[in-house]
């Protein structure tokens, strides 16, 4: 499992080491840099103090050129080429050098040399390189080892700093824990960093729509148990009547009534999981190109024999397809139910419309009969589960679960569509306009 304290740790540990270890390197570069200038200088010097005044045959006074005179080598040859000075005799050394300063290797290694003539002598002093390398070391060394003294200090200084800055993410965290389907209050975000408030703000955004979730599913669970004990006990009485009856014609008419019981049942059951598959939270099929006027003539060819049993005029007027985005099955569905609808609420020898126009803006379809209508009373509410209005309950009206228009304006919310109530056909009965905005595809 990766973690953000871990890697912020390890990197800052890294960077931290990596940055000493290049300062280590400058440190050293820039010393033997100066060292080198400084060594440089100390070779012409001696050089020049040597050739100041006359041989005299003894060795020269190097023990006052500093702590590193001890390494020099000094040569001196008259104008034949006769080594007349060897100040070390057990340092050997090329015989003969170019004039001014040159690097020479030897079997002990690199040496620097300085050569110059003067009065027919050729004076030449040398320096091992690998004493200006100690000193630089010497150097860098020096001024890195404060820095590897306070290391482990900052390496406590950041992990406290981590800890700290971590500590109101397992603030959040417990707070998150203490959450329970029936706690679900918001967060505090007081003394909350500004980094931090934001995933607060979307937890916050989370528990909002998980309580109203919850809060719908328990009025869901609520109205359905509510709505199916009727059905349900309705069928259990069928059923005892049927088995009580002393004729044939009795029990005919108990199993008639039982049959039409369980087809309410069922026909209730199907709606509330239709409903139940429409949830935002859900339905999760993805939006496709459809075509909705395909779709309202498969619907209009299926309810046509439900239209023919009731003497009902079914029609669809849809020449051109009308394209759009959306679930295909759930808007079968939106229609099926504006059309069953329609077709249950119209009497006998009306007429229903299905009429679907495409346009630049989307598409567009309108179911319109000559029913009784909504009354405008009953407009605001008639999309809510369960509500019936006063149609529903005039006589010789066909009996519904109060769930169709719930599912159409689930359905029309989740493809961002708009729904509205008018006149129906010829500004009689109702009119169900439904219309789906967005480009076509």
């Amino acid at each position: 499992m990766t973690s953000i304290r871990r890697q912020l740790l390890v990197w800052l540990f890294a960077g931290l080491l990596l940055a000493i270890a290049v300062a280590a390197v400058g440190t050293y570069l820039r010393a033997r840099e100066e060292a080198n200038t400084l060594f440089d200088y100390q070779l012409k010097e001696m050089a020049a103090s040597l050739t100041d005044a006359p041989f005299a045959g003894v060795p020269p006074p190097t023990s006052a050129k500093g702590a590193a005179s001890d390494t020099l080598v000094v040569q001196i040859w008259d104008r034949n080429g006769v080594q007349v000075f060897m100040s070390q005799p057990r340092r050997v050394l090329p015989q003969h050098a170019q004039l001014g300063f040159t690097t020479i290797a030897a079997d002990n290694g690199e040496w620097r040399v300085f050569s110059t003539l003067a009065d027919g002598q050729v004076v030449q002093v040398a320096q091992p390189m690998s004493a200006r390398r100690e000193l630089a070391a010497s150097l860098a060394l020096r001024t890195i080892m404060p820095l590897l003294a306070v290391l482990p200090f900052l390496a406590l200084l950041i992990w406290y700093t981590i800890a700290r800055g971590l500590s109101p993410l397992d603030r959040v965290a417990a707070d998150v824990a203490r959450r329970s389907p029936r706690l679900l209050e918001p967060l505090s975000e007081t003394g909350l960093p500004r980094e931090v408030q934001p995933l607060v703000h979307a937890l916050n955004g989370l528990l909002e729509r998980l309580g109203q979730a919850l809060a719908a599913q328990r009025s869901f669970i609520a109205d359905a148990a509510h709505e199916l004990r009727t059905p349900l006990t309705a069928v259990h009485l069928q059923a005892q009547l049927a088995e009580r009856a002393d004729t044939d014609a009795e029990r005919t008419a108990a199993l008639a009534d039982l049959k039409g019981g369980l087809d309410r049942a069922t026909r209730l059951s199907e709606q509330l999981l239709a409903l139940a598959r429409e949830d935002p939270e859900v339905a999760d099929r993805p939006f496709i190109p459809v075509d909705l006027a395909a779709i309202a003539r498969i619907v209009v060819t299926n309810a046509t024999p439900l239209a023919v049993a009731r003497n009902i005029d079914l029609g669809i007027e849809a020449s051109a397809p009308a394209p759009m985005r959306g679930d295909a099955e759930a808007l079968s569905t939106l229609v099926s139910n504006l059309v069953d609808n329609a077709l249950r609420y119209t009497p006998s020898g009306g007429r229903v419309d299905v009429i679907v126009t495409p346009d630049n803006a989307g598409a567009r379809i309108v179911i319109a009969d000559t029913g009784p209508g909504i009354a405008p009373a009953d407009r605001e509410r008639i999309f809510d589960r369960f509500y019936r209005g006063a149609a529903a309950h005039a006589e010789g009206a066909a009996r519904g679960s109060g769930l169709g228009l719930a599912i159409v304006k689930r359905i029309v919310e989740r493809h961002h569509g708009r729904i509205t109530l008018g006149a129906g056909v010829d500004g009689q009965g109702l009119g169900v306009i439904v219309s789906f905005a967005g480009p076509i595809p």
